[in-house]
């Protein structure tokens, strides 16, 4: 878990503008902001950028659904699950003899010295590879903070970067020798995403690369990289959505990536396979 205390200020004024924190820490924000101006100016403006953005929200709640859906939301059946028959089994009476008894019981003592001399010959084997559950664990924490991030700057739109498109050899030079990983900006203007600028944070203890991207519709989409140990996995694009946010994630040659955007993207899988061979 991370530390409340490590974050950066705009990240745990976010987690108080969500009620996302516990008494103590909230008593103690609220005590700064009562005497760190520069602390009540990032909290004002983390607070409109909430308020634009479930303004905006509601307007989306208010756009009518489209009949074809409904019609066909109504008209769906929910299917039917055959019932088994069931079959009934003959009762059967097991009683053992004296020589059965002394047979099994010689029979269970040999198999348990066996199990015992292999599982104490094991403990000097190489331990075996972490499975795909174990590099998902690993793996969990650094997506969490993705996602996070990904929320912040939607919240402050007239913020999403620190260094502009524009400064195209001061991002791959800052970028590369910061996060370690050689990488080269995917041009996704055919897909109707403009690359905006880049920016740096931490996830799970490393520092994660980023690079913003938004639509003609003002929607926010970005590439986070970061370099890690994990070794390769079979069907390595994971997709799932949260809330809101769509996150498609991968693993190639010791570096991690993450393409996260709106969850209503329906290529969003596309576009990170594209981010692929490009980035």
């Amino acid at each position: 878990m991370l530390d409340f205390k490590r974050l950066p200020l705009d990240a745990q004024l976010t987690a108080l503008l969500d009620g996302e924190v516990t008494p103590e820490q909230k008593q103690q924000l609220e005590q700064r902001l009562a005497t760190d101006e520069g602390a009540k100016r990032l909290y004002d403006k983390l607070r409109h950028g909430t308020d634009f953005g479930k303004h905006r929200f509601d307007d989306v709640l208010k756009e009518p659904v489209p009949l074809a859906l409904v019609r066909s939301i109504k008209s769906a059946q929910p299917p039917k699950a055959p019932v088994a028959p069931r079959l009934s089994r003959a009762s059967l009476k097991l009683a053992p003899t004296g020589r059965q008894a002394l047979a099994g019981a010689i029979i269970l003592f040999v198999a348990g010295c066996g199990i015992g001399y292999f599982a104490a010959g094991s403990t000097n084997t190489v331990s075996a590879p972490p499975t795909t559950v174990e590099i998902a664990a690993d793996s969990s924490e650094w997506l969490a903070d993705v996602i996070a991030n990904q929320r912040l700057i939607a919240r402050q739109p007239r913020h999403i970067f620190e260094v502009p498109s524009s400064q195209a050899e001061e991002i791959s030079t800052w970028l590369t020798s910061t996060v370690g990983v050689a990488f080269r900006v995917p041009d996704l203007s055919d897909q109707g995403w403009t690359f905006q600028g880049a920016r740096v944070f931490i996830g799970d203890g490393r520092p994660v690369g980023q690079l913003v991207y938004t639509s003609s519709d003002g929607d926010l989409a970005s590439i986070c990289f970061r370099k890690d140990n994990l070794p390769p996995v079979a069907d390595d694009f994971k997709e799932t959505i949260k809330d809101e946010i769509g996150v498609v994630s991968w693993h190639n040659a010791g570096t991690s990536y993450v393409l996260v955007g709106p969850s209503s993207e329906a290529s969003l899988d596309q576009l990170a396979m594209q981010v692929a061979t490009s980035i």
